[in-house]
């Protein structure tokens, strides 16, 4: 049955495991926002949930014809599925987005860049024509993120009588940025985009950034900006000159749904006997001393080596510190089949030992550092943490940011970047800082462990609010509307 709603990602909302004897059994996705997707679907009758089927028992499940109710998986060629996520999404425009090109170095796009790019615009066009064969007449489609940037374009030329929206989870690159791609490619990744109706970012930063570095002038016809009287500019129209333009559509609203946290959800996932379990060993660890806890992937955009330095920084500065201040700092590996993020993650360890020799005593160790995926140890400092340092240079959300304030049991105070994207909702109860700037940070720090309690609690509550104003399926639902 043609569905009326549906939802495009690269992961879905679960994944199969191949036991020895090969039997196929399905584990549902965990986090905040698959759950909330999933739970605003179950509430759509006969939505349907199109991703990639990640692994070889995913990849088994769709041979066998395998599949739980509301989601189709795509049997990607894994080479191709490896050019276009590790190649190009990962490597190309997750750097493009978040600005972190060394440039002296990269980018490079060459021959090897282009059979890449070949990969990520067939692997969009599979999604576009799975989406295409199960939409009903005039279906919404909710499309998720940079993996599949060309989808709406593409899924436009194929189906026009289709609602569209894209929302894109990272930041968006600076026109600076953006104006490294060649200019072929920036055109189909901007085009693509504008083949839908409603575009969404997590804020009004990024939906400024979009709307200012897009604009095109080629053979399709000038994209530009236009303003509705009376409205900001994140509700701004694209409109496309060019009436015969490739994807037949003439307007795209630009729009923001800054998406928070389902408070009720991660209070009871916070309070579970394992957690418990871990928070009674870190207790113990701690014993008794203040903690500043971070809890991140050992993604560069997070920047934890300055972070790392900033606290080096506050002991060396503030040696009142010493021996009263732990640093709980969950650092989970991201994206090892890159090289460059082997190197960060061990960079991280590196910095994190150099710390402990240079102040550690024999009863207290500076750092307590964690390189394994531990949901509930996060969860656990979570609910001790005194300080939490959120300092990414650029971050679509940062949703770490809005989780701690939540689960936090005795107050937390926030050091924030400006480059989070939390910053905009956060920023008036958080200690904000240039993420560039160690001394700045660790100062932050010191002003953050020195608060008085009674400060702190009320801070924390008001962080938690906001941070809760949008949780996930309020999110999807408003997107939904939007289509109606």
């Amino acid at each position: 049955m043609a569905s009326q709603v549906l939802v495009a990602a690269n992961r879905g909302p679960l994944s199969y495991a191949l036991s020895d004897d090969g039997t196929l059994s399905a584990r549902r996705g965990g986090g905040g926002l698959v759950s909330g997707l999933s739970a605003a679907l179950a509430e759509q009758p006969g939505a349907l949930w199109i991703c990639a089927a990640l692994s070889d028992a995913d990849r088994e499940a769709v041979r066998r014809d395998v599949s739980e109710p509301g989601v189709r998986m795509l049997d990607i060629d894994p080479t191709m599925y490896d050019d276009a996520y590790n190649g190009i999404a990962n490597s190309v425009l997750w750097f493009t987005h978040h600005h972190l090109y060394d440039v002296p170095r990269e980018p490079v796009f060459d021959a090897e860049f282009r059979r890449r790019w070949s990969s990520y615009v067939a692997y969009n066009e599979a999604f576009a024509r799975a989406l295409a064969e199960e939409a009903a007449q005039g279906a919404r489609v909710l499309v998720q993120d940079y993996h599949l940037a060309l989808v709406p374009g593409q899924l436009r030329e194929l189906r026009p009588d289709l609602r569209i929206a894209h929302f894109t989870h990272t930041p968006w690159a600076s026109q600076e940025f953006l104006g490294m791609l060649p200019g072929d490619i920036r055109s189909e990744l901007v085009w693509g985009m504008l083949g839908a109706d409603v575009v969404g970012f997590h804020t009004w930063a990024w939906a400024h950034t979009f709307m200012g570095g897009t604009h095109l002038d080629d053979e399709r016809g000038i994209a530009e900006p236009k303003f509705a009287a009376g409205t900001e500019p994140p509700h701004a129209r694209y409109v496309q000159k060019n009436p015969s333009s490739p994807v037949r559509h003439k307007r795209t609203e630009v729009a923001v749904y800054p998406l928070g946290v389902d408070a009720e959800e991660l209070r009871a996932l916070a309070h579970r006997p394992e957690v418990d379990a871990k928070l009674a060993e870190l207790r113990a660890e701690v014993a008794g001393r203040r903690t500043i806890a971070r809890v991140d992937r050992t993604e560069l955009s997070k920047n934890i080596l300055r972070g790392l330095l900033a606290y080096r920084e506050l002991l060396t500065v503030h040696p009142e510190w010493r021996g009263r201040v732990v640093h709980l700092a969950s650092a989970y590996p991201s994206r090892q089949d890159l090289k460059v993020y082997r190197d960060y993650t061990a960079a991280v360890s590196e910095l994190a030992a150099e710390i402990n020799a240079e102040f550690g005593t024999e009863d207290w160790q500076p750092v307590l550092v964690s390189v394994k995926d531990d949901f509930a140890r996060s969860l656990a400092v979570y609910r001790m943490a005194d300080v939490a340092l959120v300092n990414p240079v650029r971050d679509g959300m940062n949703l770490v940011a809005k989780e701690i304030p939540v689960v936090s049991e005795a107050g937390c105070a926030v050091v924030l970047s400006t480059g989070a994207g939390a910053y905009e909702e956060l920023r008036e109860d958080a200690l904000t800082v240039n993420p560039y700037d160690v001394s700045q940070t660790a100062e932050a720090l010191h002003a953050a462990l020195s608060m008085p309690d009674e400060e702190r609690a009320e801070r924390t509550k008001r962080l938690a609010a906001a941070a809760t104003a949008l949780p996930p399926a309020q999110w999807f639902t408003a997107q939904l509307a939007a289509l109606a």
